[in-house]
């Protein structure tokens, strides 16, 4: 039964299944995140909803984190350290990105777009530092999910805007933040204890935004209401504790250039369930979907450096690791 577990924990599509279901949460949160920021300060609720995060992740992996607390070596806490941060420096900037557009913030679709672009930064970032080049099919599919993404955007139809706001320049950084985060993440190999990794970035994320939220004057308001508090448990327990295992562990077992790509299927996620909400499609969005779909599927099928049971599996160096 053991060796059935470990061959399921290195299997690159299993993996790929779990990212999948992490970019469709991802989606389906956003409209929900988006809604209750207009009611409730930025940092409190990312340090209330990283405090849920942390404790949700706690409890269920209570008896795997003890263990590997006993076991901790400065390798695995210097790299989850530095991934917090930038995972938290992610947030921050993508959720500034976002503020009313009268006070220079981006629209959620172009702000989707730019932070997507992480999918040509971390096969960049790849290249500069291990001179890694992706194989043809994951830069086809690298120009497929960015038209993809584009067209999402709307910056190709009549309503989309030309302009370069303050808000795109803080997503741009966001984008940058979350390439850094997946490339720390991606020198992580199997030695690595994907529970400790994940449990400390939360930590790291949640005294960041809580401590902003005091420098910032916002304090720690009590979340009051249904609405808020539900908001905050799904991106808690779901969107945060349940999102990070599967990446961090996903990145261990696959290439970091095909993790972004499944990610950045998060803006198709999220226009598929605004369109159930409408119930209506916009063209440009729905083109913007197919690519997205085209990417994913053409990064599978042709872009793979490995496949399970390559020996170059074994060890961090061949890792083209991935948001």
């Amino acid at each position: 039964m053991s060796d059935i577990r470990s061959r399921l924990f290195k299997s690159p599509r299993l993996a790929a299944l779990g990212l999948l279901s992490v970019a469709m949460i991802w989606g389906a949160t956003f409209v929900l995140t988006h809604k209750t920021l207009e009611d409730f300060p930025v940092f409190a609720f990312l340090g209330w909803r990283f405090m849920v995060a942390t404790l949700a992740f706690g409890i269920i992996f209570i008896k795997p984190l003890s263990r590997a607390l006993k076991n901790l070596h400065r390798p695995s806490l210097h790299t989850a350290l530095a991934a917090g941060v930038f995972l938290a420096l992610g947030y921050i900037f993508q959720t500034f990105g976002l503020i009313p557009a009268s006070l220079g913030g981006t629209t959620p679709a172009r702000a989707a777009f730019i932070t997507g672009m992480y999918v040509v930064l971390v096969p960049l970032g790849q290249f500069i530092v291990h001179r890694q080049v992706p194989r043809i099919g994951l830069g086809i599919g690298i120009v497929a999910a960015m038209m993809g993404l584009w067209f999402l955007s709307g910056l190709g139809s009549e309503s989309g805007q030309s302009y370069w706001v303050w808000g795109d320049s803080m997503v741009l950084v966001c984008s940058v933040a979350y390439t850094v985060h997946m490339l720390i993440l991606g020198r992580a190999d199997e030695s690595y204890n994907t529970v400790l990794l994940t449990f400390i970035q939360l930590v790291i994320v949640m005294v960041i935004c809580a401590s902003m939220s005091i420098v910032t004057q916002e304090g720690a308001p009590f979340p009051r209401g249904f609405d808020i508090w539900f908001a905050i448990l799904v991106c808690g327990v779901f969107a945060s504790a349940y999102a990070f295992v599967i990446q961090t562990w996903a990145q261990q077992v696959m290439a970091p250039t095909r993790v972004a790509l499944i990610l950045v299927s998060e803006p198709a996620f999220g226009g598929l369930f605004g369109w159930m909400a409408m119930g209506h499609v916009l063209r440009h969005e729905l083109v913007g979907s197919l690519f997205m779909l085209g990417a994913m599927v053409i990064s599978e099928r042709w872009g793979s450096n490995r496949e399970e049971g390559d020996p170059s599996l074994e060890g961090p160096a061949v890792l083209i690791e991935e948001k």
